[in-house]
């Protein structure tokens, strides 16, 4: 292999690394929770923040991350955003106070919006020619959808054998190590083209806007989901959000162009994006809460009982993806993996009070392994081949904002459903462990639902598009007329 083509790989080595680190700290912290509240003395009600202060600031600057590496270029709010997130970890690690952990966290949140809405363009800068294109994006897909249940069984790990606070200090070494080999292997990525002031009107709106929706989201649960509060955030998030389409089609050099949005698979591959997002957070959360609450699985356990799913997914992400992409084009690779992970979690819909792991569990986590290694892999390819190089910032913050609303009110919509369907049974007589399973039944029922809609979006609404003659004349087969490499 050429240096130069080694050097790439390396640097996408790097980058995911960065992008793991991001994508560990949103669960990872979950199974070290209860240490949490007891050393603190946090109460039911503000433990929950801090999860929340994470996400808050996570989803609110996606957007704004990414069109800041467009114009300031990627390697250098990348590096800005690694460093702000490992700062920040080492002062989570230390912290000694409610009021610190928190404040910390929302930090890390403001840091690891900024890696994840880069490190996906400077990935598309890096890589040009199709076939390598799909062969990274796999690498890609499998941090990004694995991520988290691995952030739980290392959660575990680390809480067990020593304590909270290295949930967050492992980040540091891993933080200085990405930081020192970027600097080294990855190079700078810039729009191009002349440069042009930040939208700040733009920039200021929706940003503001996704703040409100993402509190109103995490909070849904707890307020009411018709309650003055959340009903009133969830309106001043929808007139700032009208807002900042006015001024968008005003400006001369918008925050984000709107005509991006005319682009059909872009947006398509972001309704798909949002739908499988609440699907597989139904899987993660409720499956783990199933497994522990249920089952009597310990963190660890639960853990290791993803595993088998994330060993297929990882098989499938950075390999067998990229030939299926290769072979087929994007739709049906992308339906085919989402009817799948539908099935499997309409699998968990059986999953009884006394399940057996390898009879009510394992087949189902298979085929959502299986479903996302395969999917996972079209849907960024489908996003991002729809944008010109110059706008792969902004376009990948859209699909990481798309995602990241979708994990988020998928799984407060579904926790609610779940909840209101086991206190429907408790009244209705039902045992304890019989209301539980029958309220997560309900949610994975609707999450399966969820993936099955993904499903159909991607295979009727897709647009095809031209194969280039190179990626298919070195796969050695006839060219099919369908992908998402071009726009």
């Amino acid at each position: 292999m050429p240096a130069i083509d080694r050097t790439r790989w390396l640097a996408l080595i790097v980058i995911c690394l960065g992008v793991l680190m991001i994508v560990l700290d949103v669960t990872i912290v979950n199974v070290a929770l209860p240490s949490i509240k007891q050393q603190l003395g946090f109460g039911d009600a503000s433990l929950a923040w801090v999860v929340n202060a994470y996400m808050l600031t996570f989803g609110g600057f996606l957007l704004l991350g990414g069109r800041l590496g467009d114009l300031c270029g990627r390697r250098k709010l990348f590096l800005g955003g690694l460093t702000l997130f490992t700062v920040a970890s080492l002062a989570c690690g230390l912290a000694d106070s409610q009021a610190t952990l928190v404040a910390a966290r929302a930090i890390q949140g403001l840091g690891g919006a900024v890696v994840s809405a880069v490190g996906l363009s400077l990935l598309m800068s890096m890589f040009r020619e199709p076939g390598e294109l799909a062969k990274a994006m796999g690498v890609y897909g499998f941090v990004a959808s694995s991520g988290g249940s691995i952030g739980a069984m290392l959660g575990g790990f680390l809480t067990s054998a020593l304590d909270w606070h290295w949930v967050f200090l492992v980040n540091i070494p891993i933080g200085i190590a990405v930081f020192a080999l970027c600097r080294k292997l990855v190079p700078e990525s810039h729009a191009g083209g002349e440069r042009v002031r930040l939208d700040v009107g733009g920039a200021a709106t929706i940003t503001a806007s996704l703040l409100l929706a993402v509190y109103a989201v995490i909070n849904g649960n707890e307020a009411g989901w018709t309650s003055p509060r959340t009903l009133g955030l969830l309106g001043a998030s929808a007139v700032l959000s009208a807002a900042f389409v006015a001024i968008e089609a005003r400006v001369p050099a918008p925050l984000i162009p709107l005509r991006l949005f005319r682009e059909r698979n872009l947006a398509v591959s972001n309704a798909i994006g949002v739908l499988w997002a609440a699907a597989m957070f139904a899987w993660f959360f409720l499956s783990a809460l199933y497994l522990q609450l249920v089952l009597g699985y310990s963190p660890l356990q639960v853990g290791l009982a993803f595993l088998p799913a994330n060993l297929l997914m990882g098989l499938l992400s950075l390999g067998v993806s990229a030939k299926l992409v290769d072979r087929f084009g994007i739709r049906k690779p992308l339906a085919a993996g989402l009817a799948c992970a539908a099935l499997g979690l309409l699998l968990f819909t059986r999953a009884p009070v006394a399940g057996d792991f390898w009879l009510d569990v394992l087949p189902g986590m298979l085929l959502l392994g299986f479903g996302a290694g395969i999917a996972f892999n079209p849907v960024l390819l489908a996003a991002m081949g729809a944008v010109a190089p110059e706008e792969a910032g902004i376009a990948s913050g859209v699909v990481n904002t798309s995602f990241m609303m979708g994990g988020a009110l998928g799984l407060a919509v579904l926790a609610s459903l779940a909840a209101a369907r086991t206190s429907a049974a408790v009244a209705e007589g039902a045992g304890p462990l019989d209301a539980l399973v029958g309220g997560y039944h309900a949610a994975f029922l609707v999450g399966g639902v969820f993936a099955g809609l993904a499903a159909a979006l991607g295979a009727g609404l897709l647009r095809p598009t031209e194969v280039p003659a190179d990626l298919h004349g070195a796969a050695g087969h006839a060219p099919v007329h369908e992908a998402p490499l071009q726009r």
